[in-house]
């Protein structure tokens, strides 16, 4: 397994994650994304551990909580082991204060997530969205005190905008406040926005990419191909609503191109598409998740190899997009506003 530093810390991370939000399956949502149990939990997280997949990622809103329960349960006597996280900020119930990221109620969050992990500290603590009508030093300082008093290690943000994530790294440190060291986003071949605002950001100001749904909702699983008719899975089960709108002949030309390489390197469409990912600037984990230990046996086989520029190079043509303004706008002015994302 390869390591990686966890954007500008000191912590060293594996370069995949296990995310954790099919644990539980306790409401409709996530029912569709899967309903493992503690007793296959605890399989998967042996697996990874055995692997070298030592870091878990859960949220306080996966099945209300539900998740994270599991988790804690299949971590039992493996808790020194394992990097943890978790995350908070959308509403968790009906009450009014239990949503966003004000102090009030990031505290009882945290306090109740160290609950149901089973757990005296967070590895890392992300705030899951951006709360605008919170003051972002009333959240940071929220998250300082955390940190301070050894409850959470490092904070993460995800979800924010650009502007969002600069004005909180840029009020940490004028206060001298806990920075966030990591964006959790969304990143996939179909998927690149990323790249056109946060990845420069990151590579300025050193906050590294955890990314989440590396295979673009269930689209980049192998299962759908040109002129095939679905074969079940997530997308079928409905575990893709909520997912950006991908047309077709753009999926299926992604497709086309992760199928020749995947003949070429002997792996799979999956495996190749979460290989390209690790190849990209900012990148320091991928969260896999996977139903079955099958499944995660084969998101594991994403690691311990690369592929070739040339390859790299079709897989980056094939899944490009004209960006919108002013992105599209500065790639004219590369001499002095060179992309990172070149191969």
């Amino acid at each position: 397994m390869e390591y990686r530093q966890f954007g500008r810390s000191g912590l060293m991370v594996p370069v995949l994650s296990f995310g954790t939000a099919t644990f539980g399956g306790t409401n409709e949502f996530f029912q569709r994304w899967g309903q493992t149990d503690v007793a296959e939990a605890t399989r998967m997280v042996d697996l990874c551990l055995d692997s070298g997949v030592n870091f878990f990622d859960t949220a306080d809103i996966y099945s209300q909580g539900a998740s994270e329960e599991v988790l804690g349960q299949a971590l039992k006597g493996k808790r020194d082991r394992a990097i943890l996280s978790t995350k908070a900020t959308f509403r968790f119930n009906d009450d009014l204060n239990q949503v966003g990221s004000s102090r009030y109620h990031l505290i009882r969050a945290c306090e109740a997530s160290l609950k149901r992990l089973g757990t005296d500290h967070i590895d890392v603590y992300f705030m899951h969205g951006f709360d605008a009508l919170t003051p972002v030093d009333e959240t940071l300082r929220a998250l300082d005190d955390l940190t301070r008093s050894g409850k959470i290690g490092y904070i993460g943000a995800s979800n924010f905008s650009g502007w969002q994530l600069m004005k909180a790294l840029a009020t940490s440190e004028r206060h001298g406040l806990a920075r966030y060291v990591a964006y959790q986003g969304y990143y996939s071949l179909i998927g690149r926005h990323y790249e056109w605002e946060l990845m420069p950001l990151g590579l300025d100001q050193g906050v590294g990419l955890m990314v989440w749904s590396p295979l673009g909702w269930g689209r980049l699983t192998g299962k759908i191909r040109r002129g095939q008719a679905n074969q079940g899975g997530r997308i079928a089960a409905g575990g893709a609503e909520g997912g950006p709108p991908v047309s077709d002949d753009y999926l299926y030309g992604v497709v086309d191109a992760l199928d020749a390489v995947a003949a070429e390197t002997g792996k799979t469409v999956p495996q190749v598409a979460l290989n390209w990912l690790l190849s990209r600037p900012t990148v320091c984990n991928i969260v896999v998740g996977a139903r079955t230990e099958e499944q995660l046996k084969q998101n594991l086989g994403a690691v311990g190899w690369s592929l070739t520029p040339e390859q790299g190079a079709r897989l980056d043509a094939a899944s490009r997009e004209t960006p919108i303004y002013p992105y599209w706008h500065q790639m004219g002015f590369d001499e002095r506003n060179p992309k990172p994302t070149s191969w």
